[in-house]
């Protein structure tokens, strides 16, 4: 195997500056997000690894796909009887990070999580395509299943249930948003010395902080 030790990469694409940012963390996404969804080289700018903390206290992280972002946080969807959702039962807080290789930048944002409506969970359930909609219903996310064949099973006896009609979305299924009281951005810079730019919210507005690499 290849020696992780060795490898370099010298970041040298881009800058922060305090003068230059956005007001609110808000803006200062947009930006950012817009110029990695435009770019053929992120292949998939809305990936996020979120992180959450069980109720014994155990951390565990995956990569879930944002879904929607406005002032009030981001929003991601999944099923209510997974591990990340008993997670977020017992510890509604959670870290998410949002890493763009192809533009030397992540994005870290932490905050509480609370589940969205009904209402929101069914305007997006709508404009998943089909096949995402049944493997909602057929999925038991999370849970140990002893083959493939029994979820192409459960896939199948979905595609009948629901044959000829509109696939609602699953009483277990529904969103989350985390809404964040941190938002860090961070830009690459050459010598490891990489630009660190906080938005954190005090309890009356919010601050930026420049942190230390």
């Amino acid at each position: 195997m290849s020696d992780p030790a060795g490898m370099r990469h010298a970041y040298l694409r881009g800058q922060l500056d305090e003068a230059l940012v956005s007001p609110s963390w808000f803006e200062q996404f947009q930006l950012w997000f817009d110029a990695a969804a435009s770019d053929p080289a992120v292949l998939e700018p809305t990936a996020m690894q979120l992180a959450t903390v069980s109720a014994d206290g155990t951390p565990s992280v995956r990569t879930v796909l944002l879904k929607g972002v406005d002032e009030r946080g981001f929003v991601f969807f999944t099923n209510y009887e997974s591990a990340k959702a008993a997670d977020l039962s017992a510890r509604p807080y959670a870290a998410a990070v949002f890493v763009w290789l192809a533009h030397e930048r992540q994005v870290r944002v932490s905050g509480p999580v609370t589940r969205v409506s009904a209402d929101d969970t069914a305007a997006y359930f709508a404009q998943r395509p089909h096949g995402s909609q049944v493997g909602a219903w057929a999925s038991p996310q999370s849970t140990v299943i002893a083959s493939r064949s029994i979820l192409e099973d459960a896939v199948a006896a979905v595609e009948q249930r629901f044959a000829g009609s509109e696939v609602p979305p699953p009483p277990f299924w529904g969103g989350y948003r985390i809404a964040p009281d941190r938002v860090e951005f961070w830009q690459g810079r050459a010598d490891r010395l990489h630009d660190r730019l906080r938005y954190r919210f005090d309890g009356e507005g919010w601050l930026i902080e420049r942190l230390a690499p």
